[in-house]
């Protein structure tokens, strides 16, 4: 009943700020994810565990083994062609109210936790794994945790990577790579430097320029 309360008292607000007609094309897409959503549930029976949730046109869940366990809290939307993949033992934790933008990928063998209230932006990659690239063993796979704590903002082209903590209330700054420990109300970066030539002064700069002009 309290979900549903919630579900009217949005829409009657959206229907006095955005008008009828967008409040209609709105809540008809939500709708719809709401059923995709409703749909991975007894697809994967076993194996999620969620509340009322939506997940747009485009975007999947795939659970490759069946001890693999993902939880969904209530009121997280995932936004158009994201893609989450789980196997092994994996499990993945989405808390409460957690938005998930366009393009986003999550792919997690061991654990990964999203704290409530985040939000990522599009293009954003999450890993709890590596790929051991210089063993020649079976075991390809060098498995981490990613803890992502709640009211975070990621912004957009982030990769998160295995092994790292980013505390509440953090930000982190478009395009970064994280791996690590973020502290709680810090806002994280890669340095940057932006370096400009002027090819009007490095005459070997402007001909091999003009070269692969022509070959063009």
């Amino acid at each position: 009943m309290a979900v549903l309360k919630k579900i009217v008292s949005t829409v009657f607000t959206q229907f006095r700020t955005r008008g009828l007609l967008s409040t209609v094309a709105m809540n008809k897409s939500h709708f719809m994810g709401v059923l995709r959503g409703l749909f991975y549930r007894l697809l994967y029976f076993n194996n999620i565990q969620a509340s009322l949730f939506s997940i747009q046109g485009n975007s999947t869940i795939e659970i490759f083994n069946k001890r693999s366990k993902i939880s969904i809290g209530k009121f997280v939307f995932i936004r158009k062609n994201a893609s989450i993949r789980i196997d092994f033992e994996g499990q993945l934790l989405i808390s409460d109210k957690v938005f998930i933008n366009d393009n986003c990928n999550i792919n997690c063998v061991n654990k990964i936790a999203i704290g409530a209230y985040t939000k990522i932006a599009p293009n954003v990659c999450i890993n709890d794994h590596d790929h051991n690239y210089k063993d020649g063993s079976d075991e390809h796979l060098l498995i981490g945790e990613v803890t992502i704590g709640e009211h975070v903002w990621i912004g957009s082209n982030v990769v998160i990577l295995r092994d790292t903590v980013i505390g509440d209330h953090a930000v982190i700054a478009a395009g970064s790579v994280v791996k690590g420990t973020v502290p709680p109300h810090t806002l994280f970066l890669n340095k940057r430097e932006n370096k400009f030539i002027n090819f009007k002064e490095h005459k070997g700069l402007k001909n091999t320029l003009l070269q692969v002009k022509e070959s063009i």
